[in-house]
C-alpha cells in the first residue's frame, strides 16, 4: 500500500513524462519548419542523402484524369471531318502551269518595218504569257480534270503534284460549252479523288475548296484549303461567249484566281464540284467576296468520260427548231398560255421525227425541267449526251402528250 506522499510523486512523474514526450514531438515539427537547412542536414544527415537520391531520380508528371480526358478531347476535335476530308483529297489536287500565246495589238508604239506601210493595228504581235490553274486526278492512268478556260490557247503546260513531281501534260480534249477539259500526264501511282453525288448536296453543309492560287508566286505545289458551306444549288446564268453555266453549286469557300479547276469537296472527302468562277461585284475587284460557283461533278464526270472516249464532247442532235411563244403564235395554235416553246420545224429522219414530234407542238417540259423559253432548252442539254433518252411533255391541239426522244450525234449537213 502506497503512502500518501509516494502516490503524489508517481502521479507528478507520469505527467512530467507525458509533457516531455509531447514537447519532443511538436518541437521536432517546429524545428523542421523553421530551422535553417544546414541545421537539419547536421541533425539528420542520412535524410539529406535520401533527398539527393530522390532529386537525382527522374520524376514523372502525374496528370489528373480530368485533364488527360480534356487533352484527348481537344486532340480529337482538332482532327475534324474537314481535316480528314482534306487529307483524303489534297494529294490528288495538282497545279497546272500553262504557257499561252496571246496576240497583242497596240496603237501606242511602232517597232516593225511593216508598221510604216500598214499601221500597227494591222500587224498582229504575239507574246508568251504564263498562267496558273488547278485540276485533280480522276483516273490512275494520268487523266486530270480541269476547266477549259485554264488551258485555253495553251502552247505548253505542266502539271505539278504536291509530292514534288512535275509532268508535262497534253490536252486529251475539251468542251467549251461546259468549260471543262481533260489533261493527260505520264506518271505512276497517281492518287485519285473519290467522287460524290452533286444531286445529294445539301444547302448549309460544309464545302471545302482546294486549289493552287499561288503556285508560281511561292513556288510551292502544296494546295491551299479554304472552307465554307454550300450556299445554294442549281444556280443558272445566261450564256456568255458560248459558255453555259447551268445548275451551278454556290459556295462561300474562298475561290481565288488559280483555284479554277480544283475540286469542291464535302465533309466525307468526296468531290461534288469543280471550282470555276466567282462573283466579285466589280470589274476592278479580283479576289473572293464569298460568292463562288462550281460545276456539279455529275456533269463534269460524264463530260470527262466522253472526252476520254472520243477526244471531244459529241454534239447532240434533236432535229427540231423552236421559238418562244407570243400572243399571236399561241392563238394560232389554240393555246391559252405563254409558257413553253413552239416547234417550228422537224427535220426528216431526225430524232425528233422518229420520236413523233410535229410542227405546232408546244414543248412545256423536258425531263424534269419546266420549259419557259428557248434559253431553258439551250442549257438543258448540258447534262445529256448522245444515246440518252429524254421524256418531253408537249401540248398538241389542246391535248397533253408525253414523248420519248433519243438523242443522236450531230454530223452536220
Amino acid at each position: 500500500m502506497l503512502r500518501r506522499g509516494e502516490g503524489k510523486a508517481i502521479l507528478y512523474f507520469l505527467f512530467l513524462s507525458a509533457g516531455i514526450a509531447v514537447g519532443l514531438i511538436f518541437g521536432g515539427k517546429v524545428v523542421q519548419r523553421f530551422a535553417p537547412q544546414w541545421l537539419i542536414e547536421r541533425v539528420q544527415p542520412n535524410r539529406a542523402d535520401d533527398s539527393a537520391m530522390v532529386a537525382a531520380a527522374p520524376t514523372k508528371e502525374i496528370v489528373p484524369p480530368v485533364r488527360r480526358q480534356a487533352d484527348d478531347a481537344l486532340r480529337a476535335s482538332r482532327s475534324s471531318a474537314i481535316v480528314a476530308a482534306t487529307q483524303a483529297v489534297a494529294s490528288s489536287v495538282v497545279g497546272v502551269v500553262v504557257t499561252q500565246i496571246q496576240m497583242v495589238r497596240s496603237p501606242y508604239y511602232s517597232s516593225d518595218f511593216f508598221d510604216f506601210f500598214f499601221g500597227p493595228d494591222l500587224q498582229p504581235r504575239y507574246r508568251q504569257v504564263e498562267s496558273i490553274g488547278s485540276g485533280f486526278v480522276i483516273r490512275g492512268d494520268g487523266m486530270v480534270l480541269t476547266n477549259f478556260h485554264v488551258i485555253q490557247n495553251a502552247a505548253q503546260l505542266y502539271v505539278n503534284f504536291s509530292d514534288g513531281r512535275r509532268f508535262e501534260g497534253s490536252i486529251v480534249g475539251l468542251d467549251e460549252r461546259t468549260d471543262l477539259a481533260v489533261i493527260a500526264v505520264k506518271g505512276e501511282k497517281l492518287p485519285t479523288v473519290r467522287f460524290g453525288d452533286a444531286e445529294q448536296a445539301m444547302i448549309g453543309e460544309w464545302a471545302i475548296a482546294i486549289g493552287n492560287p499561288f503556285l508560281n508566286f511561292i513556288n510551292d505545289a502544296h494546295p491551299t484549303v479554304t472552307v465554307g458551306v454550300v450556299s445554294a444549288l442549281n444556280r443558272n446564268f445566261a450564256p456568255s461567249e458560248g459558255v453555259y453555266y447551268q445548275g451551278m453549286i454556290q459556295t462561300d469557300a474562298a475561290i481565288n484566281p488559280g483555284n479554277s479547276g480544283g475540286p469542291l469537296v464535302n465533309a466525307l472527302g468526296e468531290v461534288i464540284g469543280i471550282n470555276t468562277f466567282i462573283y466579285t461585284g466589280s470589274n476592278d475587284a479580283k479576289g473572293s467576296i464569298g460568292i463562288g460557283f462550281a460545276i456539279p461533278i455529275n456533269r463534269a464526270r460524264r463530260v470527262a468520260e466522253e472526252i476520254i472516249a472520243y477526244g471531244k464532247r459529241r454534239q447532240v442532235w434533236t432535229g427540231i427548231s423552236v421559238q418562244d411563244l407570243n400572243r399571236a403564235v399561241a392563238l394560232a395554235l389554240g393555246y391559252d398560255g405563254l409558257d413553253g416553246v413552239a416547234v417550228v420545224s422537224v427535220q426528216p429522219g431526225s430524232p425528233g421525227e422518229r420520236a413523233g414530234l410535229r410542227t405546232g407542238d408546244i414543248i412545256r417540259r423536258m425531263g424534269n425541267r419546266t420549259i419557259v423559253s428557248h434559253l431553258d432548252i439551250d442549257g438543258f442539254f448540258l447534262d445529256y449526251f448522245v444515246g440518252d433518252t429524254i421524256e418531253i411533255g408537249v401540248v398538241r391541239k389542246g391535248k397533253k402528250l408525253d414523248i420519248e426522244l433519243t438523242l443522236s450525234e450531230y454530223r452536220g449537213r
